[in-house]
């Protein structure tokens, strides 16, 4: 067999001189990537916006995608958005819309958008005046809450409504965006409230939902009385579901918690005996395609390479992802929910979300056997 036939079989398998393949066909990732793209080119309004001028957390996490997915910010689209985005900032320092009941969740995803691009520290008056709001957000001795209260360190849309884990996440990656560390005091706070909205029973959580279920899985908000978008079990547990999981362990990674930590490790169990790319686990199809990018972001900030299901089936997650939205994407670029809720009607939404999800998901080669954190194994 000549050398040059000896290469082109061994590059076309899995393992490659001891190395094993992750993730999805490169060549295929690519051109999903690339329709995804234009489809949210050419969609963009006039002004810069996407979907409506109103619609501010959709036009910053758009824009983070198109960042995520490989266009610069001279890219006339980009440009666009920036200036769009920039016009919402307020005296304040936050950066939402007028009169908006999403004060928090719009400017965390502008602090992305916005961080995603500041080497220069073009933005870093914005990024700064939009961090200091976002703390002021906080709910805790501002509010008049003591440590122990559920409600406490937890973020909500801003419109004095209770925290809840969505936001909370969302407050989290922003802080750290604009450059905070794990052992930052409001992400320390914020992290008792995660804490507190995990169903497992531990000196990080007595509240009286936590035993009720005990699955490390996490649900929406202890807070107010404590909130599922699940349903609520026959002893009044709040069940867990598949979105807010990943979105608990993304957030305890985030603030510092070691992987060997028992609540990193319940929430991974939790996720291995719910493996699934079909639904988001515990609510079905609904809010689907969040439930993607925030299962693909959780465990890359995690670092693991495989998930071992609870019939023992090792995955590639990275290669589930991507082989999912590449069957599901529509001819014209686009992804859509035909369970709609949670704004997953809307294409543009839904397939920045897509696109951010497959930014996690791009092939890498390991050691065969290697795994990079003992939650993995």
């Amino acid at each position: 067999m000549r050398v040059s036939t000896w290469l082109i079989i061994a590059l076309s398998t899995s393992t490659t001189f001891g190395q094993m393949k992750l993730g999805p066909d490169a060549d295929q990732l690519t051109k999903v990537r690339k329709s995804g793209v234009t489809f949210l080119q050419n969609t963009q309004n006039e002004d810069g916006s996407w979907t409506a001028p109103k619609a501010a957390g959709i036009t910053c996490l758009v824009t983070f995608s198109l960042v995520k997915s490989g266009l610069t910010p001279d890219d006339p689209v980009l440009k666009r958005a920036y200036k769009h985005i920039l016009a919402n900032v307020k005296k304040d320092g936050g950066i939402y819309v007028e009169k908006s009941n999403h004060r928090n969740y719009e400017t965390c995803l502008a602090v992305l958008a916005l961080s995603a691009v500041n080497k220069d520290g073009k933005y870093k008056k914005q990024i700064e005046g939009a961090e200091k709001f976002l703390r002021g957000l906080q709910w805790d001795e501002g509010e008049g809450l003591s440590s122990t209260d559920a409600a406490y360190g937890g973020a909500g849309y801003g419109s004095h409504e209770r925290p809840d884990m969505s936001n909370t996440q969302f407050f989290i990656e922003a802080l750290r965006a604009a450059g905070a560390k794990e052992d930052d005091p409001d992400i320390q706070k914020a992290l008792k409230f995660i804490s507190r909205g995990q169903n497992l029973e531990s000196e990080h959580n007595t509240l009286p939902y936590a035993a009720k279920i005990n699955d490390g899985g996490f649900y929406y908000t202890p807070a107010a009385g404590g909130e599922t978008k699940s349903d609520v079990t026959e002893n009044g547990g709040l069940r867990s579901y598949g979105s807010m999981t990943y979105a608990g362990l993304k957030s305890m990674i985030y603030a510092g918690v070691n992987s060997d930590d028992k609540r990193v490790k319940a929430a991974f169990k939790w996720i291995q005996k719910n493996y699934t790319v079909d639904q988001n686990p515990g609510v079905g199809l609904q809010g689907l395609f969040y439930y993607y990018h925030t299962f693909a972001k959780a465990l890359s900030v995690l670092e693991v390479d495989h998930v071992v299901d609870a019939d023992g089936t090792k995955h590639d997650w990275r290669k589930d992802i991507a082989n999912k939205l590449i069957e599901i994407q529509y001819e014209n670029g686009s992804w859509l929910n035909k369970t709609p809720r949670w704004y997953e009607g809307d294409p543009n939404l839904v397939t920045a979300y897509s696109l951010l999800a497959l930014s996690y998901c791009e092939p890498k080669m390991i050691k065969p056997g290697t795994s990079r954190k003992k939650a993995a194994q």
